[in-house]
C-alpha cells in the first residue's frame, strides 16, 4: 500500500504497455518468436512434402512405371555424356594425339549444336505422331505443352508438318482456327516428328495428363496416333535471323 499522504503512482493504459512490449521486446519474447517460427517453417514443409507423397501416392502403377523408364532412359544418357566427356580429357591431358582429338571434340560439338540451332538436317530414331483435331480446338498452348514434353523425354530434334523446325526461339500463335509457328500456317492435321529415343517419347506423351489424354479429353475431342521408327528424318531448317540488338560480349581485359 502506498504511504500517507503519498500519491498512489499512475498504471499506463494496457495499450501503452503492450506497444511497449513489442518496440522493446524482452529476451524470453524473442526466443519464443524464434521457436514459433521454427515450428511454423517445419511445418509447411512438412505439408508441401506430404502433398508430393500423395501425388505419387495416388498415381497409378503404370504412371509409376513410365516415371521411372523415363528417369532410367535420362540417367543412362547422363553417363554415357559423363564418360565421353571423361575420356576426351584423359586423351587430351595424356599428349598424344592432342591435336587431332581436340579437332574431333570441335567437330563433334559444332554438329551437335548446329542440329540445336536447326540449321542441317537431322535423322535418327524417334516418333511421328499425327494430331487429329474435327473442333479445331488445338490452341498454341497445346503445342507449346506438346514440344515440351518432347523435350523433357529427351528429344533432340522436333519438326511440324515437314515444314517448321522447333528451335529455342520457335513461337507459336492461334487466332481462332489458325495456327502460325515462326510465320508459318500449319494445316491441320497436324503431324509432329521427333528424334530421340522412342519409348521415352511415346511413354512421355500418353503418360495421363499428357499430350494423349489432354487432346483426346472432352476439351479438345481430338486424336492422337503414334508411331515408332527406326529412322526419321527431319530436313526443314531454321533461318536464322541476324540480332536486332543482342550482340557478342567483348572479353574482359586481362589485368596486369
Amino acid at each position: 500500500m502506498p504511504e500517507h499522504g503519498s500519491e498512489p503512482t499512475p498504471r499506463q493504459p494496457a495499450g501503452s504497455r503492450l506497444w511497449h512490449s513489442l518496440a522493446r521486446p524482452g529476451r524470453g519474447q524473442v526466443i519464443a518468436a524464434v521457436i514459433l517460427f521454427v515450428v511454423g517453417l517445419g511445418g509447411a514443409m512438412q505439408i508441401r512434402i506430404t502433398n508430393t507423397d500423395d501425388a505419387y501416392t495416388n498415381a497409378r502403377r503404370e504412371d509409376l512405371i513410365q516415371i521411372l523408364d523415363g528417369l532410367g532412359s535420362e540417367s543412362r544418357r547422363l553417363e554415357s555424356e559423363i564418360a565421353d566427356l571423361q575420356q576426351t580429357r584423359t586423351t587430351l591431358e595424356g599428349g598424344a594425339d592432342s591435336r587431332r582429338v581436340a579437332e574431333e571434340e570441335s567437330q563433334r560439338r559444332l554438329s551437335e549444336l548446329s542440329i540445336l540451332a536447326g540449321t542441317v538436317g537431322a535423322r535418327g530414331p524417334g516418333i511421328r505422331m499425327r494430331i487429329t483435331d474435327p473442333g479445331q480446338k488445338v490452341t498454341a498452348s497445346v503445342l507449346v505443352d506438346a514440344v515440351q514434353e518432347m523435350r523433357d523425354a529427351g528429344a533432340e530434334a522436333i519438326e511440324f508438318n515437314d515444314s517448321v523446325r522447333v528451335v529455342a526461339s520457335t513461337w507459336f500463335s492461334s487466332d481462332g482456327t489458325t495456327l502460325v509457328a515462326d510465320d508459318k500456317r500449319l494445316q491441320r492435321p497436324i503431324t509432329m516428328e521427333v528424334i530421340g529415343d522412342p519409348h521415352s517419347l511415346e511413354e512421355a506423351a500418353r503418360f495421363r495428363g499428357g499430350l494423349v489424354s489432354e487432346i483426346s479429353g472432352p476439351r479438345i475431342g481430338g486424336a492422337v496416333s503414334i508411331e515408332r521408327l527406326a529412322q526419321v528424318e527431319i530436313t526443314s531448317l531454321h533461318s536464322q535471323a541476324e540480332n536486332q540488338y543482342a550482340r557478342p560480349a567483348s572479353a574482359a581485359p586481362t589485368p596486369r
